[in-house]
């Protein structure tokens, strides 16, 4: 029994004696052997010995060896050990800089290296390190490996495609970044790589995330998690719900936000040793508990991530959710110092990454602490730095300009529509007005006493007929808007996620007539949907709505304006302010359109019990009779028509040649 016991512990303690007695063994023959290949022979040796087991050794002995190679002129062997010490730098180790200064060091002897893999390899190996630091630098570093590598080597081609593409997204470059994720898809695809084509799906389901199509990427993603565990791929199930839940939090879903981080935090497995994600995940579950008051649930979580950022303080993606984490929870504890420290290192290192939602979370943070500071100043400056990052994301995402394309073909045909519902009630006006002259001369040559009567009763009548066609307008006017606000949302909510899709297949074939058509479109497009509703009213008042208006037309068209406007927010309700606001863009859209003007002048006085607008150029002027009762011209009974549901009144003053000045006055009630 006891020479049993013996044998078995023999068995056990074997692999670890060995590998002990192996090692050491390589080791002594590498410091003896005088042969320098010989030398790189026993090194070897002890790089296989220590790999995934010591990374010390590991790391120590391929310096080594990469420095010996490079001194015997070996350069290509000099690569492999590179390449392959990069991961346990980068990740493991957290030192990508270390691993970017061992590639380069390789890399300028690159001429001697004929082997494509080889150059291809180091480019993009280095990417990966660069990804941690810099990821302009990592961008251009699998745009190297991508040119570099051979046709044989496409399962690393994909690789980098696939890479760059993730840098792109977290960059904000989404069109460029759906490009690659769907060509790394296709490169997967041929290779029947199933993981890796999973991988892809994920970077473009980010995108959805990104563009704020919300559902379609939590759709994507739910698909994308069933697939993961029917193919039992559960090491990828925390990433998924992680992202999701960042989804959520954009979305303003508080509940389904924390759902998923406790989903992301069940699927980490602890043998994964991620510990970037494991503290991206903590992070976020400290910020949710120190944004909702929960200050001891956040302090637990404030600890863990203090344990485990000690040993991946050097990743920059740590880094960013490290101190956003303890920014909120410092804020929410009144430590406004403390906080302030930590948000200024979040932006600091958000700006040397490039991550444009980053410095979006670090400027929003920043005017956040300030204002609890009683720092209302600097606080609006951070607002403002937020605000102009979000436009910015706003205008340079394509593809949400796209989306508006097909619903703006149905607006056409309602606003086509609406015009010939306005032309057959001037037509039911004309046949009244010939009506009554029939019924007048009929009874005056028979008898004036009903000639009277019937006069009385059609001048009622056409009273009435009047009364009803201004309602009718009006609620015309109405509805118009409404369909257009309706329009414009659905054109976001309902439509975009396909138009997306469009998009991405016409870049994807790289037809550059086509693109250039799409590009004219995007543009043609975005002209008229901020048109269709006036979201600057929401956000900026009546008074810059305008402001932002005249200066668009001013950049954008021939004609010089000038301008001398005055407050005239919170005067009229917001039902109000849309039809003031369309009274103007509709005369500005009539002097670039018809006036041939050089010049106008917008005028905006705010008297005691009223507002006044003046709206005047320098063009080729028209005849107010004959334009208003031309039947194809609906400019002035549209801009008439408003002023009537605003109870205001519209006076115009045009000769030939001579422009033009149109007033309106609006009572204030």
């Amino acid at each position: 029994m006891k020479t049993l016991l013996v044998l078995i512990t023999v068995c056990l303690l074997y692999p670890i004696i060995g590998y002990g007695q192996d090692i050491d063994h390589y080791k002594q023959l590498a410091e003896k052997e005088t042969n320098m290949t010989a030398k790189l022979v026993a090194m070897d040796s002890v790089l296989s010995k220590s790999y995934m087991r010591d990374d010390d050794v590991f790391i120590d002995y391929s310096i080594r060896y990469i420095d010996l190679a490079k001194a015997i002129d070996s350069i290509e062997w000099a690569a492999k050990k590179a390449m392959n010490v990069q991961y346990t730098l980068t990740s493991k180790k957290n030192d990508p800089g270390k691993a970017i200064a061992l590639i380069n060091g390789v890399l300028a002897h690159k001429y001697k290296i004929k082997d494509s893999f080889l150059i291809g390899g180091l480019f993009l190996k280095r990417g990966g390190a660069h990804f941690r630091v810099d990821l302009e630098e990592a961008i251009e570093d699998y745009t190297l490996a991508i040119e570099n590598f051979a046709e044989t080597d496409s399962v690393y081609i994909a690789d980098a495609y696939m890479f760059r593409g993730q840098a792109n997204s977290t960059l904000g470059s989404f069109v460029k970044a759906t490009e690659d994720f769907d060509t790394a898809y296709r490169y997967f695809e041929d290779l029947q790589d199933y993981e890796y084509m999973l991988h892809a799906q994920q970077g473009n389901i980010i995108m959805y995330g990104m563009n704020g199509f919300y559902e379609k990427a939590k759709e994507e993603r739910d698909e994308l998690i069933e697939k993961l565990i029917e193919l039992g791929l559960t090491q990828y199930l925390a990433t998924e719900y992680y992202n999701q839940s960042l989804d959520f939090k954009k979305m303003g879903d508080p509940v389904s936000q924390l759902e998923s981080l406790i989903k992301a935090r069940k699927s980490y497995s602890d043998s994964l040793r991620d510990t970037t994600t494991l503290l991206a995940i903590q992070s976020k579950f400290a910020e949710y508990y120190s944004t909702h008051d929960q200050l001891d649930l956040a302090e637990k979580y404030i600890d863990s991530i203090d344990e485990n950022y000690k040993r991946i303080k050097n990743d920059m993606f740590a880094t960013l959710n490290y101190t956003s984490a303890k920014a909120n929870y410092l804020k929410a504890n009144n430590d406004y110092t403390g906080a302030l420290r930590y948000a200024r290192l979040k932006l600091e290192n958000a700006k040397r990454l490039g991550s444009e939602d980053e410095n979006l979370e670090s400027y929003q943070l920043l005017s956040e602490i300030y204002a609890k500071m009683g720092d209302y100043k600097s606080s609006l400056d951070y607002k403002d730095k937020y605000i102009r990052i979000k436009d910015s994301l706003y205008d340079s995402s394509n593809v949400n300009s796209l989306a508006y394309y097909q619903t703006l073909l149905e607006t056409e045909k309602k606003e086509k529509a609406l015009v010939e519902k306005t032309s057959s009630l001037q037509l039911l006006e004309k046949d009244n007005e010939s009506f009554k002259k029939v019924v007048a001369f009929s009874s005056v040559a028979t008898i004036l006493f009903f000639g009277l009567i019937l006069l009385y009763r059609n001048r009622q009548e056409l009273k009435y007929n009047k009364i009803r066609q201004e309602r009718f307008s009006q609620e015309l006017i109405v509805s118009q808007e409404e369909e257009r606000k309706r329009i414009s949302k659905d054109l976001h909510d309902s439509l975009g996620q396909q138009l997306l899709l469009i998009k991405n297949k016409v870049l994807a074939t790289g037809d550059e007539s086509t693109k250039k058509m799409v590009d004219n479109a995007i543009d043609e497009v975005r002209t008229i949907s901020r048109d269709l509703h006036p979201f600057q009213l929401q956000e900026m008042g009546i008074t810059k709505a305008i402001e932002h208006t005249l200066t668009k037309i001013d950049e954008n068209t021939t004609v010089f304006i000038s301008a001398d406007i005055e407050n005239i927010d919170n005067l009229f309700t917001p039902e109000q302010e849309v039809n003031i606001y369309r009274i103007v863009q509709e005369s500005l859209n009539n002097i670039i359109k018809h006036a041939k003007a050089e010049a106008s002048r917008v005028s905006v006085k705010k008297l005691a019990d009223s507002i006044t607008i003046s709206i005047r150029d320098n063009g080729i002027g028209f005849d107010f009779s004959e334009k208003y009762q031309d039947v194809k011209s609906l400019g002035l009974k549209t801009l008439l028509e408003r002023t009537k549901f605003l109870n205001g009144q519209m006076k115009v003053q045009s000769k030939i040649n001579n422009g033009t000045t149109i007033e309106f006055q609006f009572p204030v009630s």
